[in-house]
């Protein structure tokens, strides 16, 4: 009976890995640390950094000396607390960013943010649809050229029935090979994980 219950339980496992292999936990300031010690690095370390869907954010500080609330645009700009649209009180706050966009933090103490305990972040896109956000290409190059155009007046005699040379397919220009996307490589690492995980379940019989 246990043996059932190990190999169910290593399958979770291995789908929670791979579920979360493209995202990262940034420790907010480089270190990790919200504070007025820290909050003058705040906006440059935001800037360098690059936030997707999926990511985390840790906030490290004094419970009770200090808190981090979510806020609007407004609130940000005005440092307000009355009305957070969520707010953090337990010193080691962890942020799970689930949509893209702007995302404003400040210091629950209001001198605080005043003196630029404050963080605004852009969250670009979820991972898995990065290597799709640039539309295809409805049709190659070179085949885009490989014919003149029509002339405007009726369909004309075929006048030059010699074939019209087509580089797109000759040997000298072979046409691109396909770049693997994010679906590819996080079916590979599943396959290997899954490999892996099926030969300690037979030998470990």
């Amino acid at each position: 009976m246990k043996r059932p219950m190990l190999t169910l339980q290593g399958l979770f496992s291995l789908f929670l890995i791979i579920q979360n292999v493209h995202a990262y936990q940034f420790k907010v300031g480089g270190s990790g640390d919200w504070s007025l010690a820290s909050s003058s690095s705040y906006d440059q370390w935001a800037h360098k950094s690059r936030f997707q869907i999926g990511d985390t954010l840790l906030f490290n500080y004094k419970a009770n000396g200090d808190s981090v609330l979510q806020v609007t645009e407004a609130d940000y700009k005005n440092c307000s607390s009355a009305s957070p649209i969520a707010k953090y009180t337990d010193g080691h706050t962890l942020i799970t960013l689930n949509q893209s966009g702007p995302h404003y933090f400040i210091s629950g103490v209001v001198d605080h943010c005043k003196n630029k305990e404050k963080l605004v972040i852009v969250v670009l896109a979820d991972r898995s649809n990065h290597t799709t956000s640039n539309p295809p290409s409805s049709s190659p190059p070179s085949e885009q050229f490989a014919s003149p155009p029509p002339a405007p007046s009726a369909p004309e005699p075929d006048l030059n029935p010699a074939p019209a040379p087509a580089p797109a397919h000759s040997d000298d220009n072979p046409p691109p090979s396909p770049t693997p996307n994010g679906a590819s490589s996080m079916v590979g690492n599943f396959f290997s994980f899954f490999g892996a995980f099926v030969g300690f379940v037979i030998f470990s019989f």
